[in-house]
């Protein structure tokens, strides 16, 4: 079982072989993504939101993501984990950004991390990069920035969007998330780009698709983005299940006489 590596994804890129990653926050999901193939996990600021119940990435403290990032890697064992740069954890200065993408490393097996931001965050990119961390690079619709952008709203600036894809590039990330683009700018900056694109929101020419689990496996019972297809739906069985032990154990049913100890 060959560890999916920095190097994997370009020869994916070169070859023409489609990326396939997805968030976790735990390690009983990403167990189940290291069994199943999945290239690449994300350990998402999302969490805040999917997991916190938040409604915003903005309140997620670094401490929070070494704890969930630490987790889902110890689960793969060929997946490639990547830990999500927090609110503030970069944007103060280059040396604090430096030493948060190490603890990623240092405490977490995580094999790179990933910042929002294009042209204005090259600088902390490269100096990430230039200690030996792999950087993803995120433009488009970046939730940190959603007060700055006046909501979760599509990206459609495509002069802005290409300059900022060729930037992060140039201050060497290795990889770079397209989120919330219209279809025909993600498909020329992948084209444009030596680094593969891996898009959410941002259709089908992308190097690769990302989708936050709790989406595509229909455990989320509230608002789903355009963008997300529902693979499965595990809420409802959840509450299938919960329903059932409720109801078996007000009526008695539940423990049988196969659960109990003599």
């Amino acid at each position: 079982m060959k560890k999916v590596t920095v190097t994997t994804l370009y020869k994916r890129k070169k070859e023409g072989e489609k990326i396939t990653a997805m968030t976790a926050y735990d390690f009983p999901f990403a167990t189940l993504m290291d069994e199943s193939g999945v290239d690449m996990i994300l350990v998402g600021d999302s969490l805040g939101m999917v997991i916190q119940g938040g409604n915003s990435t903005l309140h997620v403290t670094m401490d929070e993501m070494i704890y969930h990032t630490r987790i889902v890697a110890r689960a793969c064992k060929r997946t490639m984990v990547v830990g999500d740069m927090p609110f503030m954890a970069y944007q103060a200065s280059v040396e604090d950004a430096v030493k948060n993408a190490g603890r990623f490393l240092k405490e977490t097996d995580a094999s790179a991390v990933k910042l929002e931001g294009g042209a204005s965050v090259c600088d902390v990119i490269n100096k990430i990069s230039s200690a030996g961390i792999p950087v993803q690079a995120h433009i488009g619709l970046t939730p940190q920035s959603v007060h700055q952008m006046g909501g979760f709203r599509v990206q459609r600036d495509e002069d802005r969007l290409m300059a900022d894809a060729l930037a992060v590039q140039e201050a060497g990330a290795f990889s770079v998330v397209l989120e919330g683009i219209p279809s025909h700018i993600a498909k020329s900056i992948t084209a444009a780009l030596s680094i593969p694109t891996i898009g959410i929101g941002a259709g089908p020419d992308c190097d690769g698709q990302i989708l936050v689990m709790h989406d595509m496996l229909g455990i989320n019972s509230g608002h789903v983005p355009k963008f997300v297809k529902k693979y499965t739906h595990l809420g409802d069985e959840a509450r299938k299940g919960i329903k059932g032990f409720i109801d078996e154990v007000k009526g008695g049913e539940f423990p049988a006489p196969e659960h109990c100890y003599e």
